[in-house]
This record gives structure tokens, sequence and C-alpha cells, in this order.
């Protein structure tokens, strides 16, 4: 059991596929295939959930054998089972990503140094990624888009991140 570890959520199991045991995992990573390579799947309390023996790529999700399924009937009564794993197991990002998860409890800054509040989320409603902050000084969430215009600067080994609030409508922009 990991309970120190901060666990991601990285795939859920969608049921059995096929009549000789394989599983479906709907993947919530870039690569459906890192399922696998993470190594043991957990499930939310930290205990094992699955380890994939084999796997292989469909439409979003990953069908293989795993250790702890032999039939159809077994990984169908596991539908539904979220599965985890540690964020120290990924790997580190490239110089110019960076992962959702981290940006989470991040203060946000504005140019002048004063905290706005803390990263809550990071929401998409089908346009871009949006962080949703809530105000340092208490109140209802806001969102910031997470561009280089609105987010310039991710110092994220320090805790937080230049947060430009784009001006409102209606507001005149700085000559």
């Amino acid at each position: 059991m990991m309970s120190d570890a901060k666990l991601i959520l990285v795939g859920q199991v969608a049921g059995g596929f096929g009549v000789r045991g394989e599983v479906r995992v709907t993947a919530f990573t870039a690569d459906p295939l890192a399922l696998k390579a993470y190594g043991p799947l957990l499930r939310a309390d930290g205990s094992v959930g699955l380890t994939l023996t084999t796997a292989r790529a469909a439409k979003g999700a990953v069908i293989g054998r795993a250790k702890e399924i032999e039939t159809k009937e077994q990984a169908d009564a596991l539908r539904g089972l979220k599965l985890f794993v540690p964020r120290e197991r990924f790997p580190a990002p490239d110089e110019d990503e960076v992962y959702v998860t981290d940006l989470i409890g991040l203060e946000a800054r504005d140019p002048d140094g004063r905290v706005l509040g803390r990263i809550k989320a990071v929401q998409n409603f089908g346009a871009s990624d949006m962080l949703e902050i809530t105000p340092a000084e208490g109140g209802q969430t806001w969102y910031l888009p997470f561009t280089l215009e609105a987010t310039p600067e991710l110092h994220i080994a320090d805790g937080w991140i230049l947060a430009v609030r784009p001006a409102e409508v209606g507001e005149r922009e700085p000559d």
C-alpha cells in the first residue's frame, strides 16, 4: 500500500474483451500503451488493481492480459475500476511540457508578485485548457487560460506561476 504517494488516475477498466480473459482499459494517458510500462496499476487505496502482462492499443484504450485475471467474467467484474499510478513513476516531462497534476495547488501570482490564489483544477471546455483558480481572499473560483500570454512563467519547483489576467470584456487595454 502506498498511502503517502500522490496517485494519478491513468485509466479505468471498461470490462472483458473476447472470451479468453483479456481486459479492456480506457486510457487517460497520451500514449495508451504507457499503462503497461507503468507497472502495477493501483486502486484508489493504493492496493494493486491490475498488472498488465500484454497490451495492444485500441482507440484510446488498451486491450491485454492481466496477471490478476484469468476469465472474461473476472474482467467484467472489474468494470468501472479506476486505475492509478504514483506520480513518481511518470517520466520527467520535456522542457516545454508539464504534467497537469503538477499545476494543482500552485500559487497564481500577478506580475507585481501579489498572490491571486491557488490552482484548484485544470478544466477543458472544448477550446483549450483553463486553470481554475481559488481566490486568495475567498469567493468564487475564476478561470485563467493556460496559454503563453496568460501564464508566461511556470515555477513549478518553487510552487507558483505568473498569471496575467486578460482584460475583461468592455475594459480598455493599457496604452
